[in-house]
């Protein structure tokens, strides 16, 4: 214990020595966790609008306002035929084109239908899905407001009527779905990324030698390597809770310290990752941009940006081996939904299975003879 003890205290030496180290640790992710939730925005808006009106007519008119008080849509021009109208999306100033037929307010009144066109730029396919999902929605209502207009009469409420409840987000604020789900990103790469390049930093330095001469074990080695950067990410844990709270006015529904201890298996096991990693490389610069392939598959395949649920069967098999779909899975079950530790059993045991797996890899992957 006494080695372990001296060899703690020479890596927090390193750690406070190097300021580049404690502002990628501190004051990197806390700026990252201040702007990212005001970047990535799951609700599209400014939708670009261009309009060709055939009928100029007092329902077109109507339509139009409907659209454009909605405050998804932004009206870029109003065109006098399509083909000009064509040519904002070939310069992608517009993303939608509506265009009314003539004859619109006239064949609504005689005939009680109407059809308009709908031109929608599909290379973001995401915005052009919800663009065009939200025009299909407010058509609709305004076919609604039309009819009863003509057929007061008509009864639009009968056959099935739905009723629905947000549980756990009744407001359908992005930032309860985000920010947890961030926050486990943030503290993935900070301790994935730092153990990555410990033990390589000493091997560029010649210290490593001096490691290896020593009476030293493996595991105190690792062990030295793995608790400072555990404290260090637990600390950075902390710090986003506290900004999810004061900045971002998230109250944690369940408790604490239950997701305090996931963190600390969890973080066991990405540091055990990121060290296991330095035992291969020999330059830090392979170790960053090894760590860097795999971050880029944790966080595509976590479950932030596209739900699991829906992707094919054999990518959901891989995720199971992603520690950060553990992680961000828990830490909305506890924030959002007050989830117990009996709750995230299934998720403990995966990262403890994790955590042992790699930290034993690591150790008896790092040689102390050349």
């Amino acid at each position: 214990m006494n080695l372990l003890y001296i060899l703690l205290r020479k890596e927090f030496r390193q750690i406070f020595r190097n300021k580049a180290i404690l502002a990628i640790t501190f004051i990197m992710p806390t700026m990252q966790f201040l702007v990212l939730p005001l970047a990535v925005n799951y609700e599209v808006k400014n939708i670009n609008l261009v309009v060709v009106d055939n009928d100029y007519s007092t329902y077109s008119r109507q339509l139009l306002s409907k659209i454009t008080g909605s405050g998804y849509f932004r009206l870029v021009a109003n065109s006098l035929s399509y083909k000009a109208a064509y040519k904002f999306i070939e310069t992608d100033e517009a993303d939608l084109i509506l265009e009314i037929p003539q004859g619109f307010e006239r064949n609504l009144v005689r005939e009680g239908n109407q059809k308009v066109f709908v031109a929608i730029n599909a290379i973001n396919g995401t915005k052009a899905n919800l663009g065009g999902s939200y025009l299909n929605s407010i058509i609709a209502d305004f076919n609604k407001d039309i009819i009863l207009q003509l057929l007061p009469q008509a009864n639009l409420n009968t056959g099935l009527e739905i009723t629905s409840l947000n549980w756990f987000n009744p407001q359908r604020n992005y930032n309860l779905s985000l920010i947890p789900g961030l926050l486990a990103l943030l503290v993935t790469l900070v301790g994935g990324f730092l153990a990555a390049l410990n033990i390589v930093k000493e091997k560029e330095a010649g210290t490593i030698e001096q490691m290896n001469v020593s009476p030293i074990t493996k595991t105190q080695f690792i062990l030295a390597k793995l608790i400072p950067f555990w404290i260090l990410a637990n600390i950075v844990f902390s710090i986003g809770l506290l900004l999810a709270y004061f900045v971002y006015d998230i109250i944690p529904q369940g408790n604490i310290l239950v997701l305090y201890v996931f963190v600390a298996v969890y973080l066991l096991a990405v540091l055990g990752f990121g060290l296991l990693i330095s035992t291969f490389c020999e330059t830090q610069q392979q170790a960053m941009l090894i760590m860097f392939f795999f971050m880029l598959i944790f966080i595509l395949l976590g479950g932030l940006f596209s739900p699991i649920d829906s992707m094919p069967n054999w990518v959901k098999w891989i995720t199971k081996l992603n520690p950060v779909t553990y992680l961000i899975e828990v830490i909305r079950l506890v924030m959002l939904k007050g989830s117990g530790l009996k709750d995230i059993l299934p998720q403990m045991y995966a990262i403890i299975a994790m955590a042992v797996v790699l930290n034993t890899w690591a150790i008896f992957n790092y040689k102390k003879t050349s």
